[in-house]
C-alpha cells in the first residue's frame, strides 16, 4: 500500500495578531523637550515684559530717533561702506584665490604674503594707516625707480576719510574672501575641470561656467557670514569721524545724554539689516543648490 504524505498543518496564528490596521500606534513622548519649551517661553515673556514696563528703556526717545533723518542718512552710509567693501574685497579676493591656486611658486608666494599680512594686522590699525597716508607720503613721484621722477602729485587730497575707510575695508576683506573662494574652488571635484579641459573648453570659460557655479554652493554660507561681519564691522570707522550708524548714534547721545534708547536705535537697525542680508543669503543658496538638493 503506497504511503501518501499528509499536508502539513497550517500554523495557527496567535489569537492576538491582527493586520496593520489593528496595530496601535503610540507616539514618542518628549517630556524634557516640552519642559525646555515652557522654560524658554517663560523667560522670553519675562524679557518682553521688562522691555515694555521698564521706564529706563525710554521707548518714546527711541521712537523719536529711530527714523530721524540723521540716523537714516547714517544707515545709508553704513550700507554704502558695506557694498563697496564687499564688491571690491571679493573682486580682489577672487584674484588672490586664483593666484594661490596657480602653478607659479612666485604668484602663490605673493598671494600668501598678502593674506598673511592683512589677516595679521587689526582692521583698526589698517584704517588709521590709510587715514594718515598723507602724513606718511606727502608726494608720490612717477618715474625711474630710485631715480628722477617725471610726474608727481600731492597726497593731501588723494585719500580722504571715506576713501581710506573703503580702501581699508576692501583690502582687509579681500584677505578673508581669498580663503573663502579658494576653499570653494577646492571643494569642486577635480574631474569636472579635467573633463572640461578634455573637451577643449578655454580655461577662463571653465572657471566662469563650470567651477565657480559649483563652488558657490560651498562658499555661499561663509561668504554671507563675511558680508554680515563686514556690515557690523563698519562701526569701527567711527574712529575716523565718518558718519555711519554707530558714530551718528554716539553723536546724538553725546548731545542728549540718552544713551540707552540711542543704543537701541542702532541695535534695531543692525537687527533689521542683518535679517535682510540673511534672507538674501537664503535665496542665493537656494539658487546655487538647484539640481544638487531635493
Amino acid at each position: 500500500m503506497p504511503l501518501t504524505a499528509e499536508p502539513p498543518a497550517a500554523t495557527a496564528a496567535p489569537p492576538d495578531a491582527g493586520g496593520p490596521e489593528t496595530l496601535r500606534v503610540v507616539p514618542v513622548r518628549h517630556p524634557w523637550r516640552w519642559a525646555a519649551v515652557a522654560v524658554t517661553a517663560v523667560l522670553l515673556a519675562q524679557f518682553v515684559h521688562g522691555l515694555a514696563t521698564n521706564p529706563a528703556w525710554e521707548w518714546g526717545v527711541f521712537a523719536q530717533y529711530v527714523t530721524a533723518p540723521a540716523v537714516l542718512h547714517a544707515v545709508g552710509t553704513t550700507l554704502q561702506l558695506t557694498a563697496y567693501g564687499t564688491v571690491l574685497g571679493f573682486a580682489l579676493g577672487i584674484v588672490l584665490a586664483l593666484l594661490r591656486l596657480s602653478a607659479s611658486p612666485f604668484l602663490r608666494a605673493v598671494a600668501h604674503g598678502y593674506v598673511w599680512v592683512f589677516r595679521s594686522v587689526p582692521l583698526i590699525v589698517q584704517l588709521l594707516f590709510w587715514f594718515n597716508f598723507a602724513y606718511l607720503y606727502r608726494r608720490i613721484d612717477l618715474g625711474v625707480p630710485f631715480g628722477p621722477g617725471f610726474f608727481s602729485f600731492a597726497t593731501m587730497d588723494l585719500v580722504g576719510a571715506m576713501g581710506a575707510a573703503v580702501l581699508g575695508l576692501a583690502l582687509h576683506q579681500a584677505a578673508y574672501a581669498a580663503e573663502i573662494v579658494r576653499g570653494g574652488i577646492l571643494a569642486v571635484d577635480a574631474g569636472q575641470q579635467e573633463a572640461a579641459a578634455a573637451l577643449g573648453i578655454p580655461r577662463l570659460r571653465r572657471l566662469r561656467r563650470i567651477v565657480l557655479p559649483q563652488a558657490m554652493r560651498a562658499l555661499a554660507p561663509n561668504a554671507a557670514n563675511e558680508v554680515i561681519s563686514l556690515f557690523k564691522g563698519t562701526s569701527i570707522v567711527s574712529v575716523m569721524a565718518i558718519g555711519e550708524l554707530f558714530y551718528q548714534v554716539q553723536v546724538i547721545y553725546g548731545r542728549t545724554g540718552r544713551v540707552v534708547p540711542l543704543l537701541m536705535v542702532a541695535t534695531v537697525w543692525y537687527l533689521l539689516l542683518t535679517g535682510a542680508l540673511s534672507v538674501l543669503q537664503h535665496h542665493v543658496e537656494r539658487h546655487f543648490a538647484k539640481g544638487a538638493t531635493r
